[in-house]
């Protein structure tokens, strides 16, 4: 019996690099025991991405409004819990994630019998893209706060490539942090019990466009963040 995966594309203006992503999905060969979707989650783009994933005969879910990253990857995995789905895979539009790395979370996660897996750029030789130094600045801050509030070493926490299996996405469905929700919503996870684990993937520049934040906005990202993770680790949760 296959099981059901469910890649989500969560997209804000992403026309240029979409197509390629779609095709490339469209060539990969997965591994003959799972049953592959993609859902390209619309996040009221205001470029042509609706239309790009309607060309390509893409499941698309056209948001109304912008919902923020957050919203948008909800939306995909809730998606995912109405119909049933065995795993939950998010992918960036921008194709950083290549989809030929997508069983490698599908081995890590029957290896360890994980709740979560991430798909890491700072696990293995780092042969991959490492994105800018001040990012990685960033990155390895996040990695010590999360270890202050968890307790688990996840040296890639931004990092939107992961995989849930239908424990981590019922409680995704239902509660999800809004704004860039991948540091925070590892606290909501391992508040909950579910198991962690990171996995060496190799990841690449985005395929086209332009990203949402720059060098003013990750300052903001990160104190926004760093108070949503600490009022996260702080509230009571009835998991």
């Amino acid at each position: 019996m296959q099981e059901k995966v469910l890649l989500i594309l969560p997209c804000y203006n992403e026309e240029a690099a979409l197509p390629g992503l779609l095709t490339e999905l469209g060539n990969t060969r997965f591994p003959v025991n799972y049953q592959v979707d993609v859902v390209v989650v619309n996040d009221c783009s205001k470029d042509g991405t609706a239309q790009v994933a309607k060309n390509c005969k893409a499941q698309l879910i056209d948001l109304p409004m912008n919902l923020g990253i957050g919203g948008a990857v909800q939306t995909g995995i809730q998606y995912a819990y109405r119909n049933n789905y065995h795993y939950a895979i998010q992918l960036d539009g921008d194709g950083q994630h290549p989809p030929h790395q997508v069983p490698v979370l599908l081995a890590a996660q029957k290896q360890h019998n994980a709740d979560v897996v991430i798909g890491s750029r700072f696990l293995g030789n780092g042969d991959g893209f490492q994105s800018s130094f001040i990012r990685r600045l960033g990155i390895r801050y996040f990695h010590w706060l999360n270890r202050i509030f968890t307790g688990n070493r996840i040296f890639d926490s931004t990092s939107g490539f992961r995989l849930l299996n239908q424990k981590a996405i019922a409680l995704a469905a239902a509660n999800y942090p809004d704004e860039y929700p991948e540091p925070e919503s590892l606290i909501l996870f391992a508040k909950a019990g579910c198991t962690i684990v990171e996995v060496s993937v190799k990841m690449r520049e985005r395929q086209g466009g332009a990203s949402s934040i720059g060098k003013t906005a990750s300052v903001y990202y990160s104190l926004k963040v760093s108070l949503s993770m600490f009022f996260t680790f702080i509230r009571h949760s009835n998991f």
